[in-house]
């Protein structure tokens, strides 16, 4: 039981570290030799628990999906009674979590889906798994805010979903362009008020914007 225990703990210490260090340096440039000097691991230990890069590399996207999983569903933006205002709440929890340094809020399956989209496919996968799986989670919000306020449109709740995971690995790249977290709030931003003025709730008659701090 206690081996058990201890290859448990050092597996996770990898993906950590794989977390860290692949939004540090990108998937390319990053070594199993960086990955088992940020756990602090040998790489034997490595190779105990994986084959290659590339399956730690699915496996971390699969636990960045697990722990922000866990992140947002114990979000604040879930108390709001009303479906737009979550929605709303979710867009300025998002950026609320634009602290630290570069790597720390960047996403992970962003990051590698810029690089390895087509170099390798079960990565890839691994990805677009991951940012869908957690648009969806967005999809509920946006119907019911769809039925509650009548909105007959062209568009759907599934593709505003993915525009919001498009507007903000967007910023994330821009804030990685320009070496500063400023133009990364600032899209965001832009989200919100896109979302208001798509449901026709001008920031004047929503309390709730009135009450957003500007970075």
């Amino acid at each position: 039981m206690q081996a058990t225990e201890s290859r448990h703990e050092s597996k996770t210490r990898i993906l950590q570290a794989a977390l860290t260090v692949i939004r540090t340096k990108g998937y390319t440039a990053t070594r199993i030799e960086d990955i088992c000097a940020e756990a602090g691991l040998t790489k034997g230990s490595f190779f105990h628990h994986f084959n290659t890069k590339e399956e730690l590399a699915i496996a971390a996207a699969d636990y960045w999906s697990e722990i922000t999983s866990d992140l947002f569903a114990a979000a604040p933006y879930q108390l709001p009674a009303d479906p737009l205002q979550r929605l709303l709440a979710y867009v300025d929890f998002r950026k609320s979590l634009l602290q630290g340094e570069l790597p720390e809020f960047t996403c992970l399956v962003g990051t590698m889906t810029q690089e390895v989209y087509d170099t390798h496919p079960d990565i890839r996968e691994a990805c677009e798994q991951s940012i869908s799986g957690h648009a969806a989670t967005l999809v509920p919000d946006i119907q019911a805010a769809i039925r509650q306020r009548g909105i007959n449109s062209n568009w759907t709740a599934e593709s505003l979903a993915l525009f919001t995971q498009a507007t903000i690995q967007g910023a994330f790249i821009l804030a990685k362009a320009k070496n500063g977290v400023s133009v990364a709030a600032d899209c965001i931003d832009h989200l919100y008020r896109y979302i208001e003025l798509l449901f026709n709730q001008p920031s004047s008659s929503n309390e709730p914007t009135t009450k957003r701090e500007t970075r």
